[in-house]
């Protein structure tokens, strides 16, 4: 092994541990008075990353040429493409905390330690191709978030929030792990590799990796929050503090989801009729229940938490066709997913009330088109593009995965999958109802800073029609990204 060729491929993740571990000592000896001063320092080093990642993804790296560390990491297009995503996933949660945090006067020196290291986690896991090296940035991400769930320790609502996280999340890593181990112990190997050429041989080794698959699938499951592992999500959405909830539903949501489409098409790629039956399942029932859940909401944070279910379903149905197009897909659906997600929870931050404290329940935003309108117009583009209602960009996600479960012959599902974005259609009209039909509720009436309308602005913009000028350079960095998925040997 070239040990210099392989610490070049893990450069950004150099960067970013070095940076987190600077950072950790500064805030160590400075104490929270330099949190701002962390905060941008750590989304210098989050865009140092990119900058660095963006290269292989450009030049569609892919191969051999992009392992390291004898095959347990792989610095490839696909990996770079949604180290991007997660990398400006946690920019943007940096910078619409400190107004969030100054309000309750808790804006700590460690909030930007902690992003830093849970993108660094989550970078990690979309670049592992070995077990070993998936749980580790699996755990760095996990251990992280736990802290960040309950960052607001006064908050009764933080805390359980955490508490909840941490439980539930144990759990899942509990049964992750259990099933790795039968994996391995039925394939010989914890390298994606290995175990894709002992489940192309079949025979009983092959029979019994199967458990394996299944565990591993679930315990996936629950970082992406797929039915019928999703009941934590819209208490830890609603209980953490909405900068983090931002992160939450964005970073390591892709992280997982990217985690998975290794997982499945390298390291189980070789049966993919084992796992498609629990895919398309996962993939209907989030639709249908996170629809359905969604619809009695009243907290504007938990009916984005079933939209994110929901919206996941979605993606899935990429990933059940097992097939190249699938996969560059839900590479689309993730790109748009993350822009109309910092674009919801960039708006729920910008109502506030008069002395600053957040409005969460729907009534509260009643008649906002008439002492908000520009915010009341963003929020309405918001919701119109989760619905994927034409012209907005997120009917192009939409689009792209049931076209690509058409060609794959997977018509049932797809038309399944349309008819039920019929019902999600429901509870996001409902909120553009209460906006502009309702009585103003005069509540909104509190100022936003710089950051969270110039987030507001770039978001709306993207998902606005004028997101489809993107669609050709969008889809060749996602065909270029899937191509290197599918040709990891």
């Amino acid at each position: 092994m070239d040990w210099q060729h392989s610490l070049l491929l893990v450069a950004p993740e150099e960067l970013l541990s070095l940076g987190g571990l600077l950072l950790l000592l500064a805030a160590g000896w400075g104490g929270d008075k330099i949190a701002r001063a962390a905060s941008i320092a750590a989304c210098i080093a989050l865009a140092a990353a990119m900058a660095l990642v963006a290269p292989a993804l450009a030049e569609g790296a892919s191969g051999p040429a992009t392992s390291a560390f004898f095959g347990q990491f792989r610095a490839d297009a696909f990996a770079s493409f949604t180290k991007l995503l997660i990398y400006g996933s946690a920019i943007a949660a940096l910078a619409v905390a400190p107004q969030f945090f100054d309000r309750y006067k808790v804006m700590r020196a460690e909030y930007p330690v902690l992003i830093l290291f849970a993108a660094l986690g989550t970078g990690i896991m979309v670049s592992a191709s070995d077990f070993m090296t998936l749980y580790i940035g699996l755990e760095m991400n996990s251990l992280a978030s736990y802290v960040l769930a309950a960052f607001l320790r006064r908050d009764e609502r933080s805390a359980e929030a955490g508490l909840k996280y941490f439980v539930l999340g144990a759990l899942a890593s509990g049964i992750l792990l259990f099933g790795v181990s039968l994996t391995y112990g039925f394939t010989g190997s914890t390298g994606f590799a290995g175990v894709n050429i002992a489940l192309a041989a079949g025979g009983p080794m092959a029979t019994g990796a199967v458990f394996g698959v299944v565990f591993v699938l679930a315990g996936i499951a629950f970082k992406i929050a797929a039915v019928p592992f999703h009941m934590w999500t819209p208490d830890v959405y609603e209980g953490s503090p909405t900068p983090v909830t931002l992160f939450f539903a964005t970073a390591p949501k892709v992280g997982a989801m990217a985690m998975l489409m290794r997982v499945a098409l390298e390291a189980f790629g070789a049966q993919p009729g084992v796992w498609q039956q629990i895919v398309i399942f996962a993939a209907l029932a989030s639709i249908v229940i996170g629809a359905l859940g969604a619809i009695g909401q009243t907290n504007i944070k938990r009916l984005l938490a079933y939209s994110s279910i929901n919206n996941v379903g979605f993606i899935l149905i990429g990933l059940a066709v097992a097939t190249q197009q699938g996969a560059s897909a839900m590479l689309t659906y993730l790109a748009i997913y993350v822009a109309m997600t910092i674009a919801s929870f960039v708006a729920v931050l910008m109502l506030t009330d008069a002395n600053g404290e957040p409005v969460e329940q729907l009534v509260d935003i009643a008649g906002l088109s008439r002492t908000r309108p520009w915010l009341a117009a963003a929020l309405a583009a918001v919701m119109f593009s989760l619905a994927g209602i034409p012209p907005l960009f997120g009917f192009w996600g939409k689009f792209v995965v049931f076209q690509a479960a058409v060609a794959a012959g997977f018509i049932p599902l797809a038309a399944i999958g349309i008819a039920a974005s019929v019902i999600g259609a429901f509870y996001y009209l409902k909120v553009v109802k209460v906006m502009y039909f309702d009585e103003p509720a005069d509540k909104v009436t509190g100022a936003s800073d710089l950051p969270h309308k110039l987030l507001l602005l770039v978001t709306s913009l993207f998902i606005s029609p004028l997101g489809y000028l993107a669609t050709i350079w969008l889809g060749a960095l996602s065909d270029s990204a899937a191509a290197a998925l599918f040709h990891a040997a």
